[in-house]
């Protein structure tokens, strides 16, 4: 089968479209002949090999595996023999590492397709919205009636995070830029602020929950908006290639920590998943993806949809501080 491989770390050139081994079914798997894919910032961090901290699981000199890619949407080719719900034919979206290729082999992280979404808006599902669900409803706990800030609310996270706030009935303010305004508010948001004419960080209200997905404020900055019992939930932050997000999310928490004794610190590193692997956030969250697909899957996010094509003969006082990672 084709797909695109990185033989080595670095730009967008090293990138090579390269006939491999098609994955094998097992007897707990599910062989998807992918349709689409969806690019999501864990592909540029496994390309470059960035923040280094990941090459520990990524690979120290080369990538263990040339394959990149985790969001695909598809058709069943064959199930394994434990794996009944699946037949050959069913529409399916989900994650798994590889997923740039015409085929994976997935165990676990698939479901079926909504029938009103294309093959390229269930592709741009699974990390970004997975990560929102986990980061306001897991991590954040969030309720119904809370005020809900998310800085950062214009990306694949972001947009999601909207849509599943105002689900679970928070009443929304979402940070974003000039360009985006309207669309922060065609996705439900109750308020929106300009970070380019306002820092929210003077606003008079309070909030509840901050999801930080853009990262770039310090903990004095955001307690001046969080209620008593407030949770911030970081997403992301400004990338260093030595350490990517974990500076910022290890200062706040020593902040946070210091300047509130009783404060709980929650953490989940960035949208690469568990230690910076690219996969593992849609990989570990098995079944994740079920139950999701009445939030809706949106082409003008930042995360690319890839159409596939036919081959030619021949992819928590108690300010809480936490982190949720853009799995």
């Amino acid at each position: 089968m084709q797909a695109i491989v990185r033989p080595r770390y670095g730009p967008p050139e090293v990138l090579e479209l390269r006939e491999v081994g098609k994955p094998e079914l097992v007897d707990d798997g599910v062989l998807v002949r992918v349709r689409a894919s969806s690019v999501n910032a864990g592909d540029w961090y496994g390309m470059t090999g960035t923040p280094y901290v990941a090459r520990a699981q990524l690979g120290l000199r080369r990538p263990k595996s040339e394959l990149l890619g985790t969001d695909f949407a598809g058709t069943v080719e064959a199930a394994g023999k434990d794996v009944p719900q699946f037949r050959p034919g069913d529409e399916v979206f989900g994650g798994r590492s590889g997923a740039f290729a015409e085929y994976v082999c997935v165990r676990g992280g698939i479901a079926p397709k909504p029938a009103n979404l294309t093959f390229e808006e269930a592709a741009a599902v699974p990390v970004a919205a997975i990560t929102a669900l986990q980061g306001l409803r897991d991590k954040g706990r969030l309720e119904a009636g809370q005020q809900v800030l998310i800085n950062g609310a214009s990306g694949g996270v972001g947009t999601f995070a909207i849509q599943i706030a105002k689900a679970l009935g928070a009443e929304v303010t979402a940070v974003c830029s000039t360009g985006n305004v309207e669309q922060a508010r065609s996705l439900g948001a109750d308020h929106v602020i300009d970070y380019t004419r306002e820092d929210f960080t003077h606003s008079e209200r309070r909030y509840d929950l901050l999801l930080d997905v853009a990262g770039g404020k310090s903990w004095s900055q955001l307690r001046r908006v969080l209620t008593q019992d407030a949770t911030v939930v970081i997403v992301g932050a400004q990338k260093r290639r030595l350490v990517g997000p974990i500076g910022h999310i290890v200062r706040l928490r020593v902040a946070s920590l210091l300047r509130q004794p009783e404060s709980r610190v929650l953490h989940r590193q960035d949208e690469q998943g568990r230690h910076g692997d690219p996969a593992r956030t849609a990989r570990d969250q098995e079944g994740e993806a079920r139950g999701r697909s009445d939030v809706r899957a949106r082409r003008d996010c930042r995360r690319v949809p890839l159409p596939r094509r036919r081959p030619r003969p021949r992819q928590g006082h108690r300010h809480g501080v936490g982190g949720a990672a853009e799995t």
